[in-house]
């Protein structure tokens, strides 16, 4: 047989399952670390529950994608959780699910390793959302998640420093609401304003335009320009404000 008749009959497998993203759909990724709990408590040694080192290799796996080629407006991130908002008239890679899925993981797992000096790994799946209110809610069901997940976590902590095994924490807590969850934090006299607002809410990364002061030695003057720069959000709306913060990302 022919290279071309191989090539031909062998494409039709490779593609046969190939998913690409419609053009009139927005496109998140959301990249969660595997393993994480077993990577951060056997081979990290970190703050708990939520650690400034660990962030910062979040953040700078970020800014390392966003960086790049991906073409990423928004991205958002939660624990070990990353999600990235492409602008919606990207067609980088033909917009093929698989693409997204292999090089967004392999380059954030690659990059949050090397910052850490251990084996992380990162999984990524692709969400097509088909208008600006679906994006609006998809931040902010993670924003709620974050607000969970981190009400979850401090409590747990705190039982765990009174002496209580992980497994009598998790008892304790174990179909307990947000509130009552709120509530046991304020018996060690902590409400949620005197915890960071980044371990409860999550934070954003995204271009702002800043202005730079230079010396233009053509005209032998100093000069204004302007320029990208992207930008770590610790302080994000809450509520329909952050919906409404996140409208300027979808255009």
């Amino acid at each position: 047989m022919k290279f071309d008749d191989f090539d031909e009959k062998m494409r039709k497998f490779e593609q046969s399952i190939d998913q690409t993203v419609p053009q009139d759909c927005y496109m998140v990724a959301r990249l969660d670390g595997k393993g994480f709990t077993k990577l951060t408590k056997e081979k990290l040694s970190l703050k708990r529950p939520f650690d400034e080192t660990f962030r910062d290799a979040i953040i700078q796996t970020i800014y390392y994608l966003m960086d790049s080629d991906f073409d990423i407006a928004y991205a958002y991130s939660e624990s070990d959780e990353i999600s990235l908002l492409f602008r919606k008239n990207t067609n980088l890679f033909g917009r093929k699910v698989r693409k997204y899925n292999s090089l967004l993981s392999a380059e954030a797992s690659v990059k949050f390793s090397q910052l850490m000096n251990t084996t992380a790994v990162f999984d990524c799946r692709i969400i097509p959302l088909l208008s600006v209110e679906d994006v609006k809610d998809y931040f902010l069901w993670r924003r709620e998640d974050s607000h969970r997940n981190s009400v979850y976590a401090h409590c747990f902590y705190k039982l765990l420093s009174d002496g209580k095994t992980p497994a009598e924490a998790e008892k304790e807590l174990s179909g307990k609401i947000l509130d009552e969850k709120e509530f046991i934090l304020s018996t060690y006299g902590i409400n949620l304003n005197s915890i960071p607002k980044w371990e409860i809410y999550g934070f954003g990364v995204y271009f702002k335009t800043v202005e730079k002061v230079g010396f233009n030695p053509v005209k032998n003057e100093r000069e204004t320009t302007t320029r990208k720069k992207l930008f770590t959000d610790f302080d994000l709306p809450s509520g329909q404000n952050y919906a409404k913060f996140i409208e300027q990302f979808v255009k």
